[in-house]
């Protein structure tokens, strides 16, 4: 039996960013859902609500209607307010493995919350999505920053 195909290099992503966040981490944790969730956006501002099922096993994806929509993952970890680790093809048409982390720590100091998100991908990655993935969550994360200050002067929690 012969066999043709083509073989493609395996790519890796890895982006660790981490961020403050002027906020209570129980306002933080509501605001990351918020944008991962049915306050999504993507950079330059069009609207891209997700829905995510916020326990173990629940699922985060993009509801098109008409029972269409795209998977991104599922929850592998949740822990309020201070963990939500997401696994699956996220943005990805093609056979790759994601992982992602939202660890949330408390800052007695100054009453507000550090966020270290970590992304690991791998696949055949094409050059464009590697090289604007970062620039991708840089805008989620400084929205989820941007919700948390509007949450916080909603509520008038110091």
């Amino acid at each position: 039996m012969s066999m043709t195909g083509v073989e493609q290099e395996i790519q890796v992503i890895s982006i660790t960013r981490e961020i403050e966040i002027a906020a209570p981490i129980e306002i933080a944790f509501e605001a990351m859902l918020e944008e991962i969730g049915p306050g999504g956006e993507m950079p330059g501002g069009k609207p891209f609500p997700m829905v995510v099922e916020p326990w173990p096993g629940g699922r985060w994806y993009r509801d098109l209607g008409d029972n269409a929509g795209h998977l991104w993952g599922h929850v592998q970890v949740i822990k309020p307010p201070t963990l939500l680790e997401l696994y699956g093809p996220m943005f990805m048409s093609f056979p790759g493995v994601n992982h992602i982390q939202y660890r949330l720590t408390a800052d007695a100091d100054s009453g507000g919350t550090r966020l270290k998100f970590t992304h690991k991908a791998m696949g055949p990655i094409p050059d464009e999505i590697r090289e604007g993935v970062g620039h991708g969550w840089d805008y989620g994360l400084n929205r989820i920053a941007g919700i948390a200050a509007r949450l916080k002067a909603e509520r008038g929690a110091k």
